[in-house]
């Protein structure tokens, strides 16, 4: 026995009912598929209807304004005073002086090979005089 479209009565208080009623129109096509898609949504996201989610959208908006409003004002300081301590530190940083440079390692052994002379020619204390 399949038992198909029979309906069951539930009581509401009116004014829900009238709410339930306004959003099922507004957005499914008939009641029992709004409260299906009610319920499979608080089922499907372990949900509980009466906890909190946390900060709505709106909420967060006003705090990331808040935040942004004061990055603008920090900056704006920065460009009135320019904050004299960091530009100098800054400059310093790209005006350092270039690094020495190091031989490298087959240099090393070139140069002292040059130093160490192999031969020497003899001073002739006879022929100068």
């Amino acid at each position: 026995m399949k038992k198909t479209g029979t309906f069951i009565t539930i009581r509401f208080k009116r004014e829900t009912a009238k709410r339930f009623q306004e959003f099922s129109k507004r957005h499914f096509k008939t009641h029992t598929e709004a409260m299906t898609c009610m319920l499979d949504f608080f089922l499907y996201n372990e949900l509980s209807p009466k906890e909190k989610l946390g900060p709505t959208g709106r909420t967060i908006e006003q705090s990331i304004k808040k935040r942004l409003n004061a990055i603008i004002a920090i900056i704006r300081d920065m460009e009135k005073n320019k904050a004299n301590p960091t530009l100098a530190f800054m400059q310093s940083l790209f005006e350092a002086a270039e690094p020495k440079k190091k031989p490298l390692i087959l240099e090393k052994k070139v140069l002292k090979e040059k130093r160490e002379v192999s031969f020497q020619e003899k001073q002739n204390h006879k022929n100068e005089l």
